[in-house]
């Protein structure tokens, strides 16, 4: 492929510089200009201000949107069932999905997991490794027990063979690791700029569309969690995971943040052995420590990952502190942590403002809903006054400025769950409460936080 001349383009304006600037010529913005490849000459490039469209491909029919057949997308099942969840149900065909995470958290892993149960099933596969050669490949597939396995495997960087390998083997699935680590000859900047990244994202997800073939791109991370490279790169897939989780403990979450086939904030729970990562069929006990007899500062919350009811062990601890009193929280939000405390004293009388005050879910997970501020003060409420809440209670809604207990989305369903496991006494919003009872399950709902000090203090 001969190779073609570079522009730098203005990300604000269009405008175009066969150099670098730091000011751009057309808008006069700062750093807005970023490498792009450009057109080789008779391409037909539609310019502004009058310029040609000879040689753009014909515009397609314009059809009410009534008229269109819509159709399910048919999926292939991994035959990992926690991913598959994540997913959605399972791989799309011409789908293109995105996944980041930590170093060495197992990304790497679980896909060439999930392209042997594939390979198993019949469907041809292909896993291109851009950071390991294929003896380092063949090594961790002979620890994962995979030794055996018919997955192709290519070692390559260079986009253009890639894309000639692909559409010689023809793969259903085909795995990128990862596209930082991916180089277009198009390009003269090096691999994992700005400009690299999102050239060969663009290319492969045409390929994707085009040709129907599922494509699973492995994203770096930045020390903040985010994923490496332009923003434009979430945007252009149909689906993004994360993976999250301590990489000191056995336990991993894949997080959907965005599925176009899916449920958004679905989670998938895996367990890291010796053969690999094993879906986790309960993960609500990872989430929640083994007490013999309730302990103070503890409190199980009810919390909604996606479609799932997730049951959370929050833990507080609530201790003497000096002239600054800290504030810290593990899996929550901090700032939110600091209203609740001021809302409790406000309402309830409860002054924790010479007090450090912790908080923390157990199990590494992390709860953004604003359903866990009632399970957060009445464990802060009982590490402060050293007396533990009721076995088998279990708590959630939304607290809000004015001291009112606001209703969580699908409480039925987080009522079930928590019944199912064994649990016995909750306090709810008033709106989540049953019109029919719960077999095995006392119901205490309020309106307010200080209705539901007062439930909890009948209660012990």
């Amino acid at each position: 492929m001969a190779k073609e001349k570079t522009l730098y383009t203005c990300n604000e304006c269009g405008a175009s510089s066969p150099r670098w600037l730091g000011k751009c010529p057309g808008c006069g913005a700062w750093n807005t200009l970023v490498e792009t490849a450009a057109e080789a000459a008779g391409a037909g490039k539609n310019r502004l201000g009058g310029a040609s469209y000879a040689g753009l491909a014909p515009a397609q029919q314009v059809v009410p949107l009534s008229s269109i057949e819509a159709t399910e997308v048919a999926r292939t099942a991994t035959g990992i069932a926690e991913l598959d969840r994540v997913l959605g149900g399972g791989i799309v065909e011409g789908g293109v999905a995105l996944i980041g995470g930590d170093p060495g958290i197992g990304k790497s892993t679980l896909l060439l997991q999930a392209l042997d149960a594939l390979q198993r099933l019949g469907l041809p596969v292909l896993y291109v490794s851009g950071e390991e050669s294929g003896a380092q490949v063949a090594l961790r597939a002979r620890r994962l027990g995979l030794a055996a396995s018919g997955v192709q495997v290519l070692a390559e960087i260079q986009l253009e063979k890639i894309l000639a390998t692909v559409d010689a083997v023809q793969p259903a699935v085909c795995v990128i690791d990862s596209i930082q680590t991916m180089y277009s000859d198009q390009l003269a900047s090096a691999p994992g700029s700005v400009a690299q990244v999102r050239e060969c994202a663009a290319h492969l997800t045409r390929l994707a569309k085009a040709s129907g073939i599922a494509v699973v791109l492995v994203g770096h991370v930045t020390k903040e969690g985010a994923i490496a490279g332009p923003r434009v790169l979430e945007h252009m897939v149909d689906t993004v995971l994360y993976f999250e989780g301590d990489t000191h403990s056995s336990f991993r979450l894949v997080r959907a943040i965005k599925n176009r086939f899916g449920a958004v904030n679905e989670i998938g729970v895996f367990a890291m052995t010796e053969h690999g990562l094993k879906g986790v069929s309960n993960p609500s006990a990872i989430f929640l420590s083994q007490h013999s007899e309730p302990v103070p500062g503890s409190c199980v919350l009810v919390t909604l990952e996606g479609t799932r009811p997730l049951l959370v062990e929050i833990q507080a601890l609530v201790d003497g502190g000096g002239p600054s009193p800290r504030r810290l929280s593990v899996g929550l939000d901090r700032d939110r942590l600091a209203m609740l405390l001021a809302v409790l004293h406000r309402h309830a009388g409860v002054a924790c403002f010479d007090q450090d005050v912790f908080v923390n879910a157990v199990g590494g997970v992390r709860i953004g809903e604003p359903a866990a501020d009632l399970a957060v003060l009445l464990a802060i409420t009982s590490s402060l006054r050293a007396k533990p809440l009721p076995k088998g209670f279990f708590a959630f809604g939304e607290v809000g400025l004015a001291g009112e207990v606001r209703p969580a989305p699908r409480g039925q369903e987080r009522l079930r769950e928590a019944a199912k496991l064994g649990f016995t006494v909750a306090v709810v919003p008033k709106a989540n409460a049953p019109k029919k009872p719960i077999a095995g399950l006392s119901i205490h709902a309020v309106d307010r936080v200080e209705q539901a000090l007062d439930a909890v203090r009948t209660l012990a």
